[in-house]
């Protein structure tokens, strides 16, 4: 079954800055490479922070404003980033990251629940080796069908193998997924739906499957992984 990883999707090749860069050398970077914003590593390339248009931003925001009170924390974290001259003292730290073998829908909610438009990859050595986008993110459904009904059928295959009775019939109309037929257990309908949803390029399940015994009260003590 593929799940997309984010190395799949990543651009490699990151422009990356060091905390000594200045501003004004950020601001052409992000406008030579229409990017924007860029990933603060070290000497050896691991992701000290990020610096964003945002950040870049505040020093034209905040231009001729008054210096705020001193009990405003917010506004005078603001301020320092305005006065700020290199990129460490104007990244965003520490950095959201994502490693190269994170799911892209794992990286999706991470991306979302930090409200940034872009997340730096890097491996198990904590090395910058990408950088994903949402854009990246979107591509997993632009493939085809017949590919991800070739997933989804390994997916029903991995629950049903050992079963000896049900049959399950998966069809696929622009990814979204029609599973039909029945299954030996009710927990089989269940982890069919939940790991067919997985599939790369899947954009909605119509599960419609019957089963031959309700073990239901048999695995909900057990774990909530099967609740309704």
């Amino acid at each position: 079954m593929n799940i997309w990883l984010v190395n799949e999707v990543m651009t490699e090749g990151v422009v990356a800055v060091t905390p000594d860069t200045l501003y004004r050398e950020l601001i052409a970077l992000l406008a030579a490479y229409r990017i924007n914003a860029v990933p603060v590593v070290d000497g050896d390339r691991r992701v000290l922070g990020v610096v964003s248009e945002s950040d870049l931003l505040l020093k034209i925001e905040f231009a001729g404003a008054d210096r705020p009170r001193w009990f405003d924390r917010r506004a005078r974290g603001l301020r320092r980033k305005a006065d700020a001259m290199t990129a460490g003292e104007l990244m965003t730290a520490p950095a959201v990251l994502v490693r190269t073998t994170t799911g892209i829908r794992t990286a999706a909610r991470r991306m979302e629940q930090a409200h940034v438009k872009q997340l730096p990859v890097v491996d198990f050595e904590g090395r910058l080796a990408g950088i994903v986008s949402r854009g990246d993110l979107l591509k997993e459904h632009l493939r085809t069908d017949e590919e991800i009904l070739a997933d989804v059928r390994a997916a029903v295959h991995e629950v049903t193998y050992t079963e000896s009775t049900g049959h399950v019939v998966a069809a696929v109309d622009r990814g979204a997924v029609t599973l039909t037929g029945r299954a030996e257990r009710w927990s089989t309908t269940v982890l069919v739906e939940r790991l067919v949803r997985q599939v790369a390029g899947v954009v909605s399940v119509d599960a419609r499957l019957g089963f031959d015994f309700n073990d239901r009260d048999l695995v909900r003590p057990a774990s909530a992984f099967f609740a309704a």
